[in-house]
């Protein structure tokens, strides 16, 4: 395993000013052991860390960087913009713009509300939700992650599960009794988590492609069968594609499934690297938010000229040919994982969709949580470091996501199953 001494001692400075050293759970490497590499800089589908080592990167900030790192488009916006002042407390043309954009990209976000993350994002759409129905109740799927709002850190998925921890002290008791929680792809646990508590569901929260327990696609009929269960018991439907949404298609996974839900969460795509999140959906619903409304959200920086700008440079960059480059590199890089694995003789199974993927360790499909927590966790761990040794940094977990850039191009992706064929036959 390779020594990074300059990561190591940021990291030992850093965990005597921050909770573990970091400012985010999974980024102290908890789940892997060593060190965590300490990115210094980042150019295409590449960064150096702070040791001068050059790493391809597939972890690309969770999602957001579907064009690489410091895309010209997205510079030359941001370098602009921050000429232009970064921040106003005003309305601002780029505010109109990216919601623009959004809206004709996603038919069923008629009107847009910018926040600055996910996590407010998906607690602001539950507010919305449980005003418009007058309810109080939500269902969400066990291993799906909705950020770390109280409401939903009951069995969530991504960093929580990677720490052993997927319930977090602090949340009230009362308040996380009103979670219902269902199996993803299963349609017979989400009716009796409706029947168990009849008209008393405000929302069911799903990301269409579960994310945060690797990468789990729906099943055939799953997403309809969603829909017409909300709206036989009254419920709204909330897409969760803070992760999906303008990532797996033009108009995120909505437009591949043709299940229109009420509410969408988005961030990541959206903000080109930058913070941001936003809610949106049906128009008379979103008209009950202030000042349109009484359901009060606010946010100082929420609508930022900056992450406008890397958004709307962003979103424009995506263009058909993006998307079907995204889709090659996705579709080979599975077939290259599968043979690095059958050549090792190492059981694998990848769930993907256009560019985000998982590869998890096991014989047999993934579909749901129990199937993620069947798989061989303690070889994956050993795998992490092996594609490490390689020069290709992972996320630091076997829940969490891969994800392709347009910088991935093939001779990358090529690189990229050379250092899984080595990676494999170490284990």
């Amino acid at each position: 395993m390779n020594e990074r001494p300059r990561s190591k001692e940021l990291f030992e400075l850093a965990r005597g000013l921050m909770p573990g050293g970091v400012n985010s759970p999974v980024r102290a490497w908890a789940g892997v052991g060593g060190t965590p590499v300490h990115v210094k800089s980042g150019s295409g589908a590449r960064v150096v860390d702070e040791d001068e080592r050059s790493y391809i990167d597939l972890v690309l900030a969770y999602g957001p960087l579907i064009l690489g790192h410091a895309h010209p488009d997205v510079t030359a916006a941001l370098h602009a913009a921050v000429d232009r002042g970064s921040a106003f407390g005003a309305p601002t043309r780029a505010e109109y713009e990216l919601a623009r954009l959004v809206t004709e990209r996603m038919p069923a976000v008629e009107m847009l509300r910018c926040v600055n993350s996910g996590t407010e994002a998906t607690m602001s759409a539950l507010r919305l939700a449980r005003a418009a129905t007058g309810r109080e109740r939500l269902i969400k799927f066990n291993g799906c992650y909705h950020g770390h709002g109280d409401s939903f850190l009951v069995k969530a998925g991504s960093g929580a599960l990677t720490l052993g921890a997927p319930d977090s002290p602090g949340v009230p008791k009362d308040l996380a009794a009103e979670t219902l929680v269902a199996e993803y792809n299963d349609l017979d646990s989400v009716a009796r988590a409706f029947a168990s508590h009849p008209d008393e569901v405000a929302c069911l929260f799903v990301e269409p492609v579960a994310g945060n327990m690797g990468c789990v696609p729906p099943e055939p009929g799953f997403l309809e069968g969603l829909r017409k269960l909300c709206d036989k018991n009254g419920a709204l439907l909330v897409f969760d594609e803070v992760m999906t949404g303008f990532r797996v298609a033009r108009g995120g996974y909505t437009e591949l499934c043709g299940v229109r839900p009420d509410l969408v969460t988005l961030g990541k795509v959206i903000g080109g690297g930058l913070p941001i999140g936003a809610y949106g959906g049906r128009r008379e619903l979103m008209q009950r938010v202030s000042p349109a409304g009484n359901v009060y959200q606010a946010g100082t920086l929420s609508g930022n000229p900056l992450a406008m700008a890397a958004g709307i440079a962003t979103l424009r960059a995506l263009d058909d040919a993006a998307y079907a480059r995204l889709e090659a590199a996705g579709a080979r890089l599975q077939a290259g994982l599968e043979e690095a694995a059958r050549a090792a003789d190492v059981p694998l199974y990848v769930g993907r969709q256009g560019s985000m993927l998982c590869p998890f360790l096991s014989s047999r499909p993934v579909r749901r949580f129990d199937d993620v927590l069947a798989t061989d966790r303690e070889r994956w761990t050993r795998l992490f470091h092996a594609f490490l040794d390689e020069g290709v940094l992972l996320a630091p977990s076997p829940f969490e996501t891969w994800f392709l850039s347009t910088a991935h191009d093939i001779e990358t992706v090529e690189t990229i199953v050379a250092a899984a064929r080595k990676a494999f036959a170490s284990l």
